[in-house]
């Protein structure tokens, strides 16, 4: 697999990282980019210094850090193909959760759980007609 590749501000910010010293019109022509992205990025990167630099005078070293495990921690989980697969939750809710709020019963949540993943697997086809089936289920039960 290749690697992703970055954007203009990425790799700026990267060579600053290793050449905080550079000028930007070398920078520019070492990464072949617009001199204006350099300008811009290396504006934006002045102003997240000088806002983190007035964050870290308001708080102690045990905060910041504090903080830096916070942030660690709000980032997503790794994907959980059990107990919560991606493809259930495309849409920003599970679809056993819409399911429960609704308090639908087997039939019918299947119905729900076969339609909200049938663009997700691989075979929309055939889950959407396991939908149907469940469907038809439930309408000869009522």
């Amino acid at each position: 697999m290749g690697r992703k590749k970055m954007s203009d501000a990425a790799l700026i910010r990267a060579y600053y990282e290793k050449h905080p010293d550079a000028k930007p019109k070398d920078v520019a022509l070492k990464l072949n980019v617009n001199p204006s992205s350099v300008y811009i990025a290396r504006s934006k990167m002045k102003q997240a210094d000088e806002k983190w630099k007035v964050v870290t005078m308001h708080t102690t070293a045990k905060q910041v850090e504090a903080a830096k495990e916070l942030f660690e921690v709000m980032q997503d989980p790794p994907a959980d193909p059990v107990n919560h697969p991606p493809h259930y939750k495309t849409g920003g809710i599970e679809t056993i959760d819409f399911i429960e709020a609704k308090g639908l019963n087997y039939r019918l949540g299947n119905v729900i759980k076969y339609i909200t993943r049938s663009d997700h697997k691989g075979n929309r086809a055939e889950d959407l007609k396991k939908a149907l089936w469940y469907l038809q289920r439930e309408i000869e039960k009522a």
